[in-house]
């Protein structure tokens, strides 16, 4: 029978005593010196053990620091009415944005029927990452017709938020008309803008938002980091 390597015998561990409550979200865990002692290994080793815990999410580390317990995962519903920054700190976190770009296209098919729009239409395509506690939770793409809202980009990148932009272009208020929800796996690039290993579970949302009339303003497509947030269904009006 194949022997189970030491270093994730070490990751195994760790990650059940984290399970258990043994360490709190935020709690450093013991130092390289002090884990080799325990664990009768040689740097290394550990090194493998806690790279093993960072790429699982369970841990993240900083330079000269050490290692840290992950935050619990983030409750986000999922409802009528989805707001990012409302969401987070009604779940007692910390929202944050960061612009990753903005550009005006052409609409492709899909992007037309989503938001019935007629051929050669143009969008703006706002694509972004969304923080939680300074730890990445998700990325993002929102595309908006372009010639309802001619000054969106620029609202986008001074407001960074999505209800602060649509209030500017004299849309009050919106609600979700649909969502559709699916498993997939990190991407390199994904993996990479939330510190992921490459192949890592992700749950993907795709929905559409609509005015108070019932014409679409928006289509969203956000990738979640499976293990740092948990999706529920709200009825929230």
């Amino acid at each position: 029978m194949a022997r189970t390597p030491i270093w994730k015998s070490i990751a195994d561990t760790l990650s059940g005593e984290i399970a258990d409550g043994l360490y709190s979200p935020g709690d450093k865990l013991p130092t390289e010196a002090q884990l080799s002692a325990r664990f009768g290994v040689n740097r290394h080793t550990v090194r493998h053990a806690l790279s093993a815990l960072v790429k699982a999410g369970t841990v993240h580390t900083r330079r000269g620091a050490g290692a840290f317990v992950a935050q619990t995962p983030t409750d986000y519903p999922i409802g009528r009415r989805v707001r990012f920054h409302q969401n987070l700190r009604a779940a007692g976190r910390t929202p944050a944005k960061q612009v990753l770009s903005v550009i005006t296209r052409l609409a492709s098919s899909k992007e037309q029927e989503a938001l019935q729009l007629g051929e050669a239409a143009q969008v703006h395509v706002y694509d972004g990452l969304s923080f939680a506690d300074d730890q990445p939770i998700a990325l993002f793409c929102s595309i908006f017709p372009a010639a309802r809202f001619p000054d969106l980009p620029r609202a986008l990148e001074g407001l960074g938020s999505v209800t602060a932009a649509l209030k500017s272009g004299k849309v009050s208020d919106y609600t979700r008309a649909w969502t559709r929800l699916t498993a997939t796996a990190a991407t390199a690039t994904q993996a990479l803008h939330l510190r992921l290993a490459e192949g890592a579970p992700l749950l993907r949302s795709v929905g559409v938002n609509a005015d108070l009339t019932g014409q679409p303003i928006e289509l969203g497509r956000t990738w979640f980091a499976g293990d740092r947030v948990t999706l529920t269904l709200s009825d929230e009006m």
